[in-house]
């Protein structure tokens, strides 16, 4: 106790308490707490006793002034945290991040825009590198990411010059091979529900995710000799809400469409219940289908047929990529994940279809 009576009235204790109550130097108590290899074990065990009599605790910016690490990796969200986590998208992504934060023992911090912008976040942030979701590359983010000079990996954004890494899924293989899921059961009256292109954002990249799979249903409308003329093509901000609005605007199109692809499970939840709520029976009316293979997309009824992307590994593997550049080591410039069909309830051929019908059209095709 004498420790701790000597200090008594004086306020909180300092580093300069403990080096005087241990009798050590101020940079032996910053070692014990910070690089604990520079002194002896008995050294540091003397010092932590006199901490806890004297209650001190080193302050949070200590570790990084001393060794310029944070122990935290950075999220750099497109949305406020509210919106992104009404998406199940983001809580499995985050998962993948979280698997490699735990076992390399860091925390995590998500980063959503202040003002519509990331300049001032990134600028301000305490952490040793940034995972960058679906950010468009001509924004001024990407310059403020030089200028710090901290490890970034880019997520579905478009990689800029400069060695930059990246993690993509094959959105374009995907949305192709759902189409043509469809125009296989004989689907031709189609409509495609996309996510919402911000209007403060500049245009969309050849690289952003749904101009790549608008470009795979293209490929797809091709093989039977259609474009993107022939079918109605809506957008709505990811949610269930504007997915069900939206699918209900499409429903009043003449002629109703006989098949929805919806390019993200989260609307296509809404789009489903916006069917039924108009006495449309899915997939007996209209076949609905999704992007992501969210796990509700397997307990909605009916289950949902959609495009698999591998959504925790794609973080997994941004984590890893960035803490294997934080660590200034060799990686990959750029990985392409696939992507797989998941044929379930919610598509079949259209009601007014005949399997005649059908067996002209695959065999004309």
């Amino acid at each position: 106790m004498a420790a701790k009576d000597a200090h008594a009235g004086r306020g909180r204790a300092t580093s300069s308490d403990v080096a005087a109550a241990a009798g050590v130097s101020r940079s032996a108590v910053s070692f014990a707490f910070n690089d604990p290899t520079r002194v002896s074990t008995a050294t540091r065990e003397r010092i932590l006793a006199a901490a806890r009599e004297l209650a001190y605790t080193p302050p949070p910016s200590s570790r990084t002034v001393r060794n310029r690490r944070t122990q935290c990796l950075g999220v750099l969200l497109p949305h406020d945290i509210p919106k992104a986590m009404e998406n199940p998208y983001y809580a499995r992504f985050l998962m993948g991040i979280g698997q490699v934060c735990t076992r390399e023992g860091l925390s995590l911090q998500l980063m959503p825009p202040v003002g519509d912008s990331l300049v001032r976040v990134i600028r301000e942030a305490a952490v040793d590198g940034f995972v960058v979701c679906g950010l468009d590359t001509d924004r001024g983010e990407i310059a403020e990411l030089g200028r710090r000079a901290l490890p970034y990996v880019l997520v579905d954004s478009d990689a800029p010059d400069g060695g930059a890494a990246s993690v993509d899924v094959d959105d374009r293989d995907g949305a192709r091979h759902v189409t043509q899921h469809l125009l296989d059961l004989g689907h031709r009256r189609i409509a495609v529900l996309s996510i919402e292109h911000r209007s403060d954002q500049p245009a969309r990249t050849y690289r952003d995710p749904m101009i790549r799979r608008i470009a795979g249903i293209e490929d797809a409308l091709r093989t039977v000799g259609m474009s993107a003329r022939d079918i109605t093509i809506a957008e709505a901000p990811c949610t269930r809400m504007d997915g069900y609005r939206a699918a209900q605007a499409l429903m009043a199109t003449r002629p109703r469409p006989t098949a929805l692809i919806v390019l993200a499970d989260q609307m296509a939840f809404g789009a489903i219940e916006a069917l039924r709520d108009l006495g449309l029976d899915v997939p007996g009316d209209v076949s609905v289908t999704g992007f992501d293979d969210l796990p509700e997309a397997q307990w909605t009824r009916p289950r949902l047929t959609t495009v698999r992307q591998p959504i925790a590994a794609k973080g997994r593997i941004a984590g890893d990529f960035l803490v294997s550049a934080i660590r200034g080591e060799d990686q990959h410039p750029h990985q392409l994940l696939h992507t797989a069909l998941i044929t379930r309830e919610s598509s079949r051929p259209p009601a007014d279809l005949t399997q005649e019908d059908l067996a002209i059209r695959n065999l004309s095709a």
